[in-house]
């Protein structure tokens, strides 16, 4: 399952060099998106207000609901309702492309990460948003950090960031249990072997920490491609098939993973910075778990996006494109600190933590970590894999990996 309400987040990143998932879209995915569209010149607000169908299969859901809850009450001639609802990234893909060959539109908007985004790109389920319509979204596009930049290029228009953060690949674990934590690749190896079973990690189609994890390891091994899963990760599927031997079961999500840290059931886990500080914030893991990157990390990027799915009617495109910018505004995005779930959260210039509420700011100061600064100013940051290059990694792993291992 996806992640779920205040807690269990994704992993994203700090600056870095686009390389293309842009590049990666299906042929005549972006024709079909532009031409079924209604033009900018068509739209306009509505008459009546429209109520609008979200289903969040990345766990964002924790960020936007505030954002969109404030639309809908600073505007409620537009917004009369959203009716929310959570899914599997791995199957809203196929729910759509079912509605959308019935001719039926049932999902105005969705939140997802990299992998349901990619999916429905290669499929062409998504309406293009840029540069389609940057004459009602593009300036907000603009207000985009470097590093939110980068993850907007990803999306070749199809998608558009609403967050970004949660630095990782990290390990997690609880001090008291693991006085000695590995600090590299191989000292992770010999600690699986030398306590089997101890150690986890969440299927990565539906896990942020996982996908990091299996994306980080190709830098920190030093393989000849990083970015090509199927002919450059030699030294990396090698690694996860020997670690395999040690793990019992991989968990469908993060969120189980952790609370299995939590019970004291595995020892060590996949975490990144958000699941981290998030889970600790609320309760899930005792406060006193600690977290350490491996030698020769490097930050894999991710982010939170919005997508519209094809055949939303137009009164309800004019206030979808209406509450993206709404979402962007610097008042929004302080939002998106949260409870820690997407450290650090906003994706705009100009957002800092004191423009955030006081509770978020108060989850930061008392479950942050004074070194998380330092520790991403260490290594390097790297988006993460193509649409296509991440759905052969997510097809390897399932059938070398985790075949009839994924505990649901």
């Amino acid at each position: 399952m996806q992640s779920t309400r205040r807690g269990f987040l994704r992993f994203a990143g700090l600056a870095g060099a686009a390389v293309g998932m842009a590049a990666c879209t299906a042929p005549g995915a972006e024709t079909g998106a532009s031409s079924a569209a209604p033009q900018p010149s068509a739209l306009q607000m509505p008459s009546s207000p429209v109520t609008l169908n979200l289903v969040d299969v990345s766990g964002d859901l924790v960020v936007a609901q505030p954002m969109i809850e404030a639309y809908k009450k600073q505007f409620p001639q537009y917004l009369a309702n959203v009716v929310f609802d959570t899914g599997d990234a791995t199957e809203i893909a196929g729910k759509l492309k079912a509605q959308q060959d019935a001719g039926v539109s049932q999902i105005d908007i969705v939140l997802t990460g990299n992998d349901a985004l990619g999916a429905g790109i290669e499929q062409g389920l998504w309406l293009r948003l840029a540069p389609d319509y940057d004459s009602v979204i593009g300036a907000s596009l603009a207000t985009y950090q470097d590093n939110a930049k980068v993850m907007q290029q990803i999306t070749d228009g199809y998608g558009v960031v609403n967050d970004y953060g949660n630095y990782g690949p990290l390990i997690e674990f609880m001090p008291d249990k693991v006085p000695n934590p590995p600090t590299s690749a191989a000292d992770l190896m010999d600690w699986a072997k030398a306590n089997p079973g101890q150690f986890l990690y969440a299927r990565p189609s539906n896990s942020g920490p996982g996908r990091a994890f299996t994306q980080g390891l190709p830098y920190i091994l030093g393989d000849s491609n990083p970015s090509d899963p199927v002919n450059g990760w030699a030294k990396t599927w090698a690694y996860l098939a020997e670690l395999g031997k040690y793990i019992p079961y991989y968990t469908a999500g993060t969120g189980a993973s952790m609370r299995e840290l939590a019970a004291g059931t595995r020892k060590i886990i996949v975490s990144s910075a958000g699941w981290d500080i998030n889970p600790r914030a609320i309760g899930t893991v005792p406060a006193a778990a600690q977290v350490v990157a491996l030698d020769k990390t490097t930050w894999i990027m991710d982010s939170n996006f919005i997508a519209i799915p094809k055949g939303v009617s137009k009164d309800k495109l004019a206030v979808l494109l209406d509450l993206i910018k709404f979402m962007l505004t610097p008042e929004q995005q302080a939002k998106a600190y949260d409870d820690g779930y997407m450290y650090p959260g906003p994706s705009v210039k100009g957002v800092t933590l004191d423009m955030a509420p006081q509770a978020s700011q108060d989850v930061i100061k008392n479950f942050g970590r004074t070194e998380y600064e330092a520790l991403i100013a260490k290594y390097p940051v790297k988006p993460p894999l193509g649409n296509t290059a991440l759905a052969q990694m997510f097809d390897k792993w399932d059938r070398e990996i985790g075949a009839n291992m994924v505990k649901q």
